[in-house]
């Protein structure tokens, strides 16, 4: 399995990067829609909508991306700000209502509520894959390498070192050994770049520490509801790692909050 795991990951990365740094930026968001449709389809399997259900949510969500493909060749910087306040509504839910929802282990079994929510995280995510490939792709490439550093360095701590239990009933494999794995793993990676001579290094560490534990709050919210569908992947696309929604659980909730954090901070820095 931890061979094929890895085999998975280096076809992952020997797609990504190249479509990253190479692919027409219009190029890019059609594929990266194609990928949030297959991540669509898995939330609808986890929600319990229908065969018809899941096709008009489908179709619906295509219809909405592909307006906002045709207004971001028309005006990047409207688009850019429409999707600045997806981000700061998807910051408020994954800052405010998730942790008192893991806390309290709610159950949500409503449909319409749970549809809004698959709109707002993976449609946030979608966004903030364009808006970062556009504005700088080597952001968008440290967010994501940080969240695969600190999920790989959680998984082999949580096996090695792990006791203490960080949500039993939500993920009983997860561990708070796990957890100061990705964080230490983490803190490695940021002095990397600090040593590369980057820009602002002072944020860096805070920085990355704050998408580490965003990643560990989206691991854990996919998987309070893939326990609720008592299922154990989101889907089988991934030899070794599920589906989409198990691979990017932990990057729909840091890459959208990390732009919108860098976007405030450089504003304020412009207006000091």
């Amino acid at each position: 399995m931890l061979k094929t795991r890895i085999l998975t990951a280096l076809a992952l990365l020997a797609c990504f990067i190249p479509a990253l740094f190479y692919l027409d930026d219009v190029i890019w968001s059609w594929l990266m829609l194609v990928l949030t449709l297959l991540a669509f389809s898995e939330w609808a399997q986890l929600i319990g909508l229908n065969v018809n259900q899941t096709r008009l949510y489908l179709f619906s969500s295509l219809i909405l991306a592909s307006f906002a493909i045709w207004q971001m060749t028309l005006n990047f910087h409207l688009f850019f700000f429409h999707a600045l306040t997806v981000f700061a509504v998807a910051a408020l839910f994954w800052v405010v209502l998730v942790p008192i929802w893991l806390a309290k282990g709610l159950v949500c079994r409503n449909k319409i509520i749970n549809v809004g929510i698959g709109w707002l995280l993976l449609g946030s995510l979608w966004m903030a894959l364009v808006c970062a490939k556009r504005v700088d792709p080597w952001l968008l490439l440290i967010i994501i390498s940080t969240i695969w550093i600190a999920d790989s360095a959680a998984y082999f701590a949580g096996k090695r070192f792990g006791k203490h239990k960080l949500a039993p009933s939500i993920s009983p494999g997860k561990t708070w050994e796990g957890v100061l794995g990705a964080l230490a793993a983490v803190s490695l990676f940021a002095l990397l770049l600090i040593l590369s001579n980057a820009h602002q290094p002072w944020i860096i560490l805070p920085g990355l520490w704050v998408v580490a534990v965003l990643g560990v709050y989206g691991d854990l919210f996919e998987s309070m509801f893939k326990r609720q569908a008592n299922i154990k992947d989101s889907g089988q696309l991934l030899p070794g790692h599920g589906g989409i929604l198990d691979r990017i659980d932990g990057v729909i909730p840091a890459l959208p909050i990390a732009i919108l954090m860098l976007y405030i901070y450089h504003y304020v820095q412009a207006m000091v």
